[in-house]
């Protein structure tokens, strides 16, 4: 009976980090979602959008910005820099999601 209760009390928390952990992703994907949803209507801002066209045409920055991506990853074995990336961007999801909602 006991070895029953001790199974039933690991099984409980075992459930419930990983809600929790699901829960975490859920709001992460949740901010990153806000962050390019406000980034791509702030582009299309009539004060900002022909800097931006302006971007988009010079080369040399398309260049270098392609650059900067390649060093990003997508997979699952995410090197620091890409952590810190995620991370500066999930914040700032959060942050822009809390003055907006």
């Amino acid at each position: 009976m006991r070895f029953l209760s001790i199974i039933t009390i690991m099984a409980v928390a075992i459930c419930a980090s990983s809600a929790q952990a699901q829960y975490s992703s859920t709001k992460n994907a949740q901010y990153l979602a806000t962050i390019k949803a406000v980034a791509n209507y702030k582009i299309n801002d009539e004060e900002e959008y022909k800097n931006v066209e302006r971007l988009r045409q010079d080369a040399r920055f398309n260049e270098k910005l392609q650059g900067m991506l390649n060093k990003l990853q997508n997979t699952k074995t995410k090197n620091s820099d890409n952590k810190r990336v995620l991370k500066i961007l999930e914040d700032a999801g959060k942050e822009i999601y809390d003055i907006l909602k």
